[in-house]
């Protein structure tokens, strides 16, 4: 029995804090690497130990009760008070702290992976740790250093450093040509398009139809379609000949430098979208910090 004046245990305000942040058990589970009953029966097990209703459980919505908007502000603040004492034993301790970099699964496996090598010869005393993510983090709430995001300069923030641009424009494996050619547009009706899965539409920049309407050949039907749950899948399924991609730039220069890839159109989509770094305020001042962002701007920058 949970003696009346115990606190809750830190699973639960982390669990409480992360479902009322997304005022969802679904995405508070996704973060916490939970499932959404899990997360459920941690919220049922804290109002009970409180002996208040924290949530009002609406048809597919949540909202917090009065009771439950104190709670979240103070839990708020006890989850971030206790990851910045640890940060600061950490600073302390001894030990060499990571640099630690978020972004998301295709830009990790495609281009910062094949690259980080350059950094860590350079700066071996450096332990970098890449967290590939689809959600965007709070790097101060989840104690990140660098988050690498893609979108408008309008939602970068006023301190996002700028690395690079983006073009979208179909890319094949050279063997697949040798079978079927592109000569124009038009010919990917013989070729299978390789497409993204994205059915809330969230990503239209990356979608067939997008770059057909700009090719002013959107009633074009293809011969075939194969869906992906992640660009990161798209791209070696394009080089190993199994049909015809949306290639990004930056993402696929270096398998188009190879040879890996071919790019067998002129014409490419501009979504208007570049590629940033924003580093945390708790670790603007690292030496090893703007090292890296000096190093992701090198990079990016060549040709």
């Amino acid at each position: 029995m949970t003696k009346s004046n115990a606190m809750p245990s830190l699973d639960l305000l982390r669990g409480f804090e992360a479902s009322a942040r997304h005022l969802s058990f679904t995405k508070a589970g996704e973060e916490l690497f939970l499932t959404q009953s899990a997360v459920s029966r941690q919220m049922k097990e804290l109002e009970d130990q409180l002996g208040v209703a924290l949530f009002e459980r609406r048809h597919r919505a949540l909202a917090l009760t009065e009771a439950g908007q104190q709670f979240y502000a103070a839990a708020a603040q006890v989850l971030a008070t206790m990851r910045a004492a640890t940060e600061r034993l950490r600073a302390h301790s001894g030990r060499r702290r990571p640099l630690s970099v978020t972004t998301t699964h295709s830009f990790a496996a495609l281009w910062l992976i094949p690259r980080l090598a350059g950094f860590t010869k350079d700066h071996p005393e450096v332990d970098v740790r890449i967290t590939a993510e689809t959600r965007v983090q709070d790097l101060e709430r989840d104690a990140l250093d660098v988050a690498i995001r893609h979108g408008p300069a309008s939602l970068a923030g006023p301190n996002a450093v700028r690395l690079m641009g983006e073009r979208v424009f179909p890319v094949c494996s050279p063997k697949l040509l040798k079978k079927l050619p592109l000569a124009e547009p038009g010919d990917l009706k013989d070729h299978c398009l390789l497409q993204y899965d994205d059915p809330d539409g969230r990503h239209p920049w990356l979608h067939w139809k997008t770059w057909l309407e700009v090719a002013r050949i959107a009633d074009l039907r293809p011969k075939a379609t194969l869906s992906f749950s992640g660009y990161e899948q798209i791209i070696p399924a394009a080089v190993a000949g199994h049909g015809v991609a949306l290639g990004r730039t930056p993402l696929v220069k270096d398998l188009i430098a190879s040879g890996e890839l071919v790019a067998p159109f002129k014409s490419s989509a501009d979504p208007a979208r570049s590629y940033f770094a924003i580093v945390s305020k708790t670790a603007a001042d690292r030496a090893e910090v703007a090292a890296f962002v000096s190093w992701l701007k090198a990079e990016a920058s060549r040709r």
